[in-house]
């Protein structure tokens, strides 16, 4: 592995300052499953200062940077620097539900010689696995020492294919019932597990052959997309162009797959 750059031991060490309080906060919400009231307050508080503690530890690192962030929304910072984008809690129902699967993404977007900009630094943290997913660009992904690569599958029928689901008052019903339509009788299995910084993370790592997904926010996939090209996987959208945030469509897989989907997927919505 090579050496970690100083900006993502930064990062790094925000995720694992926040990590503890939402292992013991999950704990806690085990045990408020039985209650009448419910765990929701609890976990909103538990996302919030999770947020608060990266939000602090980032700043004071880079005062003046921006931020998008799933609960704070954006901070101003100098438009010529980087701006962070953070989901302190992805996989909030899971955690709602005492299901163990959820993660910390931060990753680092930065401004372009031609005025766009891209995410260049990532980190998905497990805080129950201790698993740390990084990437920068131009630099590999990478878990605690181990080198991401893609799954090197090119058969669909053979393949793990990873979603989202829609649900009440989130999604588009119809689209993704032709897609599951299209996908599912040809791939080996489809889960849904609930968290999609962790479903790029595990397709980066070759756990997961394929994902796709739509209608997810910035802070959802900014990390898992950058894990998912610095594994050698490819990203886009269901028309296989680069308009994923516009069009809230994405779709990832190695470069067999990707193209066997993204044909399938284009032919589901026509």
């Amino acid at each position: 592995m090579p050496a970690q750059s100083g900006l993502m031991t930064v990062i790094e060490r925000a995720a694992r300052k926040a990590a503890p309080r939402l292992r013991r906060d999950f704990n806690e919400v085990q045990l408020l499953q039985v209650s009448r009231k419910g765990p929701a307050d609890f976990v909103t508080m538990a996302d919030q200062r999770a947020e608060q503690t990266i939000y602090e530890e980032l700043s004071r690192a880079r005062p003046d940077w921006g931020f998008l962030m799933e609960e704070r929304g954006e901070v101003a910072g100098d438009p010529n620097k980087p701006r962070f984008i953070v989901d302190p809690l992805d996989g909030t129902s899971n955690f709602l539900h005492g299901i163990p699967h959820f993660a910390i993404s931060i990753a680092v977007e930065e401004p372009m010689p031609n005025g766009k900009r891209e995410i260049t630094t990532a980190l998905v943290y497990q805080p129950l696995t201790d698993e740390s997913f990084t990437a920068e660009k131009g630099r590999g992904a990478w878990v605690q020492e181990q080198r991401l690569r893609v799954s090197s599958r090119r058969d669909l029928s053979d393949a793990l294919i990873a979603t989202g689901i829609p649900f009440l008052g989130h999604g588009d019903f119809v689209q993704w019932s032709r897609i599951f339509g299209a996908i599912a009788p040809e791939v080996a299995g489809i889960r849904r597990f609930g968290a999609a910084s962790l479903d790029l993370a595990w397709t980066a790592a070759g756990r997961y052959d394929g994902f796709w997904e739509s209608g997810l926010a910035p802070w959802d996939v900014a990390a898992g997309m950058l894990l998912v090209k610095e594994a050698g996987g490819f990203v886009s959208d269901y028309r296989g162009g680069d308009k994923v945030m516009e069009r809230k469509e994405f779709l990832a897989a190695n470069d067999a797959l990707h193209s066997r989907m993204h044909k399938l997927i284009a032919n589901a919505l026509r």
